[in-house]
């Protein structure tokens, strides 16, 4: 059926009807505009087959590629072009004769004329719902003059006015004398930006903007993309605000007593935790226990995993007594590797989405922040995409806990991270030495959700688990990062204090 007036039409992408808030307004003149490899002609076939999927008529005029091209890139996404009609530019040269290839013969008017004049017959033959136009860079070339140009884009414009088509032009973002020719962004009624950036290693980074889109309160901003197989998947711009949830703000417990007796019963629902120290502390077998314990209390958990490969977490949590391997098989732990150099910052929140909003995921683990700016080197403000991303889980009541390196095993240790503002709950690791070994102390720095110990406790990780001794205080150095102890024996953790 034709579509009505007024009504919002679908893109076919998913993630661009959701940022244009349901569609695009019909009957309009649209602009998709990208460098090449940018994914235009993808979106433009997904527009297209849309329409062809509910039963309108579509076409599609290539002014630069073949119909075996178009077939190509459709068999390539297993999409049927069945149904889709395609007018060529070399089927019009053959219709204008041969003496058409020859522009020297033709004065742009009639070359450029009789083209758009075989187009219209068509359009009016076909009466399509949707046509795109691919692409204007040809057009361009017929005109050869930029004032030329632009009139015949008006006059395409007051063509399809008032005959309920859905038009989009697409453009490669060709440059007259160096300069952007946006004359067309004042003539169309929605303007969306393509652009794929190249990367110093891994793949290549593609990101959409809607530049204009007159009567609709859209997302704005830039949305990161991918093209795989079914075209573009989009993933809109993560805004926290726009999503919320009543919950039970309580305390959620990692069973082991003295650990949660450090925050006074455990980390707040809704809250993040960051968990910090150098390398070998047991920073990630922390998070490990509290997400172990959630698993037993029947909350779903998911960690996403940037330094380590999934076997060997797996293995180190079974050397200290946890068994993560039957919360995976019960559905209530999910591990993600994340490939470094393959992911880009808006793919990842969608992920994290996904995990809280599809499978009711509770608690979120990341490991490691290092790991995140590693695996997206050349993103910018990413952690104020993090900090985007932890207030989204904030107020959904989930339980996060971030993992954050530091620099250096043993004396003053730092961090190129800023990024302990964002957390609520601080908790720190650190070695200290004591009867000639070396020993690890834990202790909370910050705790924004209620009271906490401000003391140092032994923590020790082993064959057993995780255990956590009684509060220690005879230490000197402590804010060199290798507190010495020089205490009584009996409160240090050994052996045969445990059961």
């Amino acid at each position: 059926m034709p579509t009505s007036l007024n009504a919002n039409v679908s893109t076919g992408n998913q993630g661009l009807d959701l940022i244009v808030k349901g569609g695009l307004p019909s009957n309009r003149l649209y602009l998709i505009e990208g460098t090449p490899g940018a994914g235009k002609t993808t979106l433009a076939l997904q527009f297209l087959l849309e329409a062809v999927k509910r039963g309108e008529r579509a076409l599609y005029v290539t002014l630069s590629e073949t119909a075996e091209e178009l077939e190509f890139v459709a068999q390539s996404h297993g999409w049927d072009l069945t149904g889709l009609d395609l007018f060529e530019l070399s089927a019009a040269d053959a219709l204008l004769g041969e003496n058409r290839q020859q522009s020297i013969l033709h004065p742009w008017e009639a070359e450029l004329g009789d083209t758009i004049g075989l187009i219209q017959k068509r359009v009016e033959a076909l009466k399509p719902s949707r046509i795109v136009f691919d692409s204007l860079s040809e057009m361009r070339l017929l005109a050869q003059d930029s004032l030329r140009y632009r009139r015949q884009v008006l006059a395409l414009k007051q063509y399809f006015a008032g005959r309920n088509i859905t038009v989009l032009l697409v453009d490669d973002m060709t440059t007259v004398d160096g300069m952007r020719d946006n004359h067309l962004h004042s003539l169309c009624h929605g303007v969306v930006t393509l652009e794929r950036m190249t990367m110093e290693f891994g793949a290549a980074r593609r990101r959409l903007q809607v530049q204009k889109l007159r009567g609709v309160n859209f997302i704005a901003g830039f949305h990161d993309f991918v093209i795989e197989e079914g075209g573009l998947r989009v993933y809109p711009r993560l805004i926290s605000a726009n999503h919320r949830l009543e919950f039970e703000d309580h305390q959620v417990s990692s069973n082991v007593p003295g650990l949660d007796q450090l925050l006074h019963g455990g980390p707040v629902r809704g809250t993040t935790t960051l968990i910090t120290g150098p390398a070998g502390t047991g920073k990630t077998t922390i998070a490990l226990q509290f997400m172990a314990a959630a698993c037993e209390r029947g909350e779903k958990c998911t960690i996403y995993q940037f330094d380590e490969r999934v076997g060997t977490l797996l293995q180190r949590a079974e050397n200290m007594g946890l068994n993560l391997r039957k919360h995976i098989d019960s559905g209530y732990l999910v591990i993600q590797q994340v490939s470094p150099a393959e992911l880009s910052p808006g793919e990842f929140a969608w992920r994290v989405r996904s995990e809280v909003e599809e499978r009711g995921a509770r608690m979120i683990v990341v490991d490691s922040l290092t790991g995140y700016l590693a695996a997206m080197p050349q993103e910018q403000q990413l952690i104020l995409q993090m900090h985007e991303l932890l207030s989204y889980l904030s107020q959904l009541g989930v339980v996060t806990f971030l993992i954050n390196p530091q620099q250096g095993l043993v004396g003053t240790m730092t961090t190129n991270l800023n990024i302990s503002y964002i957390a609520d709950t601080v908790l720190l690791i650190r070695f200290f030495e004591a009867q000639g070994r070396l020993r690890k102390a834990i202790s909370v720095l910050k705790h924004r959700t209620g009271a906490h110990e401000d003391a140092i406790r032994e923590l020790r990780i082993d064959t057993h688990g995780v255990q956590v001794g009684d509060p220690l205080v005879d230490f000197r150095g402590v804010l060199t990062g290798t507190p010495e102890y020089f205490g009584a024996d009996s409160p240090l953790l050994d052996d045969r204090t445990r059961e």
